[in-house]
């Protein structure tokens, strides 16, 4: 049996949870989830809606989305005992990083006591349909080794700006409530986190992001700044990750004790490519555009980041599909047909979700 057939057996008719739903992954993962027909439940702020990817694939119509503040813990623990999801992921966050300098405080209280909020609800929780969270950190809640090779699940965690040291936070928090309670048959429920590179894909409109920035100065005709050229990431399409999310959740599900801790998905080994790179690639599949260095840069950000994807790759036997020139080709792909051909944005990336599916090897 293929890959697309097993994620459809497994997650068919699943009451799925998903935090951050109005996010830009949280929208591709809830879309995701209803091809596959899961029953879906969002959990998110009210975004602009002109140009938010979540209403433009009308998912405010596919799902069912709760307006909830993730750190109010009252209002969280009574829809979580209301809809009595069967699995949990969590995307809630503040994700930028230059956000996280301007707004330090904001940063730690959605992505930690976030994250405090929603497992502590999950421990004192009355029902016990919850059998599997996973909580999607990020790749920068390593402590930085100044390093080129990559981070695995067991090195340090840390953080030199508010955004990783609100990740590494959740991280232990994580960690904590998984030894002290799910471990101990306090609670019957897996529990997770993931670990995700810079991730790319159409839609995503965030301000101070390389393709959204790149874009947007396309369409406008004016020149792509960019403030560290030979800064080296590793760039991956929204559904690599997504796809890790899927299976992981769904091993979680079935086998709580074996598949509990935490996951790195990443590139492929040697497959980190710098930021310049990524713009000249766009601008070459977009058919213009032009790039000027910024001459500063406000706020720290690690050199060089790499995981290492072992632990995925051979226990859950998921791996990277699309090279970074293939991510970055689709993601530009999504946005000229949107945005030049005048394509919606559900069909387009319904088509995307459905092509990843299809490409995906046999197990």
């Amino acid at each position: 049996m293929d890959q697309k057939k097993k994620l459809i057996n497994f997650y068919k008719n699943k009451k799925i949870l998903v935090t951050g739903a109005t996010g830009f992954k949280g929208a591709w993962l809830c879309l995701w989830l209803k091809i596959l027909g899961a029953k879906v439940y969002g959990i998110g702020f009210n975004p602009n809606k002109n140009k938010n990817l979540f209403y433009s694939l009308k998912l405010d119509k596919k799902i069912k989305l709760n307006l909830i503040d993730i750190r109010n813990k009252k209002k969280l623990s009574n829809y979580l005992n209301k809809i009595k999801p069967q699995i949990i992921f969590h995307l809630a966050a503040q994700p930028l990083i230059y956000e996280s300098y301007q707004k330090p405080y904001l940063t730690y209280e959605i992505n930690t006591i976030g994250t405090l909020n929603l497992l502590d609800c999950i421990r004192i929780s009355k029902n016990k349909s919850v059998k599997a969270i996973i909580c999607i950190t990020s790749d920068k809640c390593y402590a930085n080794n100044f390093s080129t090779k990559g981070f695995k699940e067991e090195d340090k965690l840390g953080g030199d700006d508010p955004y990783s040291g609100s990740k590494a936070s959740a991280e232990i928090i994580i960690n904590t409530y998984k030894k002290s309670f799910f471990d101990k048959k306090i609670i019957y429920c897996g529990i997770a986190s993931a670990r995700a590179g810079n991730v790319i894909g159409g839609g995503d409109w965030s301000p101070n992001r390389l393709i959204p920035d790149s874009i947007n100065a396309i369409i406008k005709n004016k020149q792509i700044y960019i403030r560290n050229p030979n800064f080296n990431r590793p760039w991956q399409h929204v559904l690599e990750p997504l796809y890790g999310y899927l299976i992981l959740g769904k091993r979680l599900f079935k086998n709580p004790k074996l598949y509990s801790g935490a996951w790195n998905f990443g590139t492929s080994k040697n497959t980190v490519t710098n930021v310049l790179q990524i713009v000249q690639a766009i601008i070459k599949f977009w058919g213009k555009g032009k790039v000027k260095f910024k001459k500063k840069t406000r706020y720290y950000e690690q050199t060089n980041l790499q995981l290492n994807i072992n632990k995925a790759k051979t226990i859950l036997n998921w791996h990277p599909n699309y090279s970074i020139m293939k991510s970055v080709f689709i993601t530009t792909e999504w946005y000229k047909k949107v945005l030049k051909q005048k394509l919606s944005s559900e069909e387009v990336t319904t088509k995307q979700i459905n092509q990843y599916m299809n490409e995906l090897k046999k197990n």
